[in-house]
């Protein structure tokens, strides 16, 4: 397995990756200027496990980059970093299958608390757990999630609870919509009363 880093710009591209050899140090991290490159590139060094995607690049327009790495690798997270400010495309990249966006402006110490986040919630991924008809499977944290989704909890207070960051917080958030078709908080519990998921998620 391997992460992919995919960015035209080498001061940019050397940053993220060593950000990610100070995580994972066993790591294979290939590197790459284009998207073009990517087939033959995961031919020679392996399956993808994370994708480091600059949201520019020579041969992507808008979220073309993130929407052709998806259709590809569905289950591949896919952290997005960009000079755009957050405002102006990050919805647009999550919607279109990004795990978390990544301004150009952070500092170390916020790329990394990202790139940290990421990891931690493809690593923290646990055994699916049958749920209601439709509703696929979710994981065991993705039950706690719903649960305190129900009771009102904020991003800073899930974190606390679960003593994780509210970047990883985020990151299984945004799994968790995926996983059921929705975008927001409100419809995920919508969803979760419509298909007996509440009930599932009520032991912590």
């Amino acid at each position: 397995m391997s992460i992919y880093v995919i960015d035209d710009h080498p001061l940019m591209r050397d940053a993220i990756v060593m950000v990610l050899r100070r995580l994972r140090p066993a790591e294979n991290i290939v590197e790459l200027e284009r998207l073009d490159k990517l087939t033959s590139a995961v031919k020679q060094h392996g399956a993808p496990d994370l994708f480091c995607l600059d949201l520019k690049l020579p041969d992507t327009t808008g979220c073309s980059g993130v929407i052709a790495v998806k259709q590809i690798y569905p289950d591949v997270p896919i952290a997005v970093y960009s000079a755009s400010p957050a405002a102006d495309m990050e919805e647009a990249c999550i919607e279109a299958g990004a795990d978390t966006y990544i301004e150009k402006s952070a500092s170390s110490a916020e790329l990394t608390a990202v790139l940290r986040g990421l990891l931690m919630a493809d690593a923290d991924a646990e055994e699916p757990v049958a749920t209601a008809a439709n509703s696929g499977k979710l994981s065991k944290r993705q039950t706690q999630l719903i649960a305190m989704l129900d009771k009102g909890m904020s991003n800073r207070d899930i974190a606390t609870e679960l003593e994780i960051s509210e970047h990883t917080v985020k990151v299984h958030l945004w799994r968790l919509f995926r996983r059921l078709g929705v975008k927001s908080r409100t419809q995920a519990l919508h969803h979760a009363r419509n298909h007996g998921l509440l009930s599932s998620s009520g032991s912590m």
